[in-house]
């Protein structure tokens, strides 16, 4: 699908060392780009990025500093640049909030800002989460013009991003101002819940199923009711590879917000993904254990489609 457009191509991933970042790091290497990652340190063991033993600059760098986050980017002069560095999980942003809005608000200013200062940018697609919307439960999905939002902090703090990105791409990098003002196209990416190999993340429904099997333990599903748009985590870093194509194709109709997700299909619920891994692997056991006094979480969330 992608040929040769990122043979030879410097490409910078923020959160390189995450379940995400480590997959698309891998397909690019694949697809010949020369990358450069910046992340903090991948979290537990296993994690996917220490197995798939990937041979590229690596830098441990929290974006939340501005100023070594400058000198990466200015050293490495990328010309395409995915940024997935986040915090990503909804009850650790309960933990913790201050340190949530610091990094994906804050994190992706500071980026943005070194992208201005930075000449060889030319496409930068920041990867965002359906969470983003202000999720007002209702049955039908969430286009990219819809209203974004959030009540739980890790929501909140993805909303905010969304209005920041659209505010640079607005003021610095308007697309109707391609070419002629500036040659950068700034795209942002949300993308549905994802499964896949190599997640050890915590609070997440496989990676806890598949660990209390292993172990031969019971889990306890806390909200079973909710609905994801679940999908294989290539599905959507296909469409962030595809989008950036596209951007670095000097298209500047892309420089957007972009839903990506299983979009026309029936609903799944938590409950009905668990009855579905446990008919495929008999030694999953798991009970359902609605914890009333639990953090809020989204119930249904679905994203849609405005673009045409």
């Amino acid at each position: 699908m992608f040929k040769d457009c990122y043979r030879h191509r410097r490409v910078l991933i923020t959160g390189h060392t995450g379940f995400k970042g480590s997959w698309l790091a891998f397909w690019l290497q694949s697809l010949g780009a020369e990358i450069c990652g910046i992340a903090l340190p991948a979290e537990g063991q296993p994690n996917h990025f220490s197995l798939l033993e990937m041979s590229f600059r690596s830098e441990i760098c929290d974006i939340r500093n501005a100023a070594a986050l400058q000198k990466l980017v200015s050293d490495f002069q990328p010309e395409v640049i995915f940024h997935l560095a986040a915090q990503s999980l909804v009850r650790r942003s309960y933990r913790d909030p201050v340190q949530t809005f610091e990094t994906n608000v804050l994190g992706t200013a500071n980026l943005l800002e070194v992208c201005r200062q930075c000449e060889s940018v030319r496409a930068i697609v920041v990867i965002s989460s359906d969470k983003c919307y202000e999720n007002r439960e209702w049955v039908w999905g969430y286009r990219e013009n819809d209203a974004v939002g959030g009540y739980d902090p890790y929501s909140a703090s993805k909303g905010c991003a969304e209005l920041l990105v659209s505010s640079w791409r607005r003021s610095f990098f308007h697309p109707e101002e391609y070419d002629r003002k500036h040659q950068v196209l700034l795209a942002s990416a949300r993308s549905g819940n994802v499964i896949g190999g190599g997640d050890w993340a915590e609070d997440r429904l496989v990676p806890d199923m598949m660990k209390a099997a292993a172990a031969g333990q019971t889990v306890d599903i806390r909200n079973p009711q909710a609905v994801r748009p679940w999908q294989h985590v290539l599905e959507p870093l296909s469409g962030y590879l595809l989008l950036g194509q596209l951007l670095l194709a000097g298209k500047p109709e892309f420089a957007d917000a972009w839903n990506f997700g299983p979009v026309g299909q029936s609903p799944i619920s938590v409950a009905d993904t668990a009855r579905a891994l446990a008919a495929s692997w008999p030694e999953i056991s798991f009970r359902m254990h609605p914890q009333p006094d639990a953090p809020h979480e989204a119930g249904l969330l679905q994203i849609g489609r405005a673009h045409v």
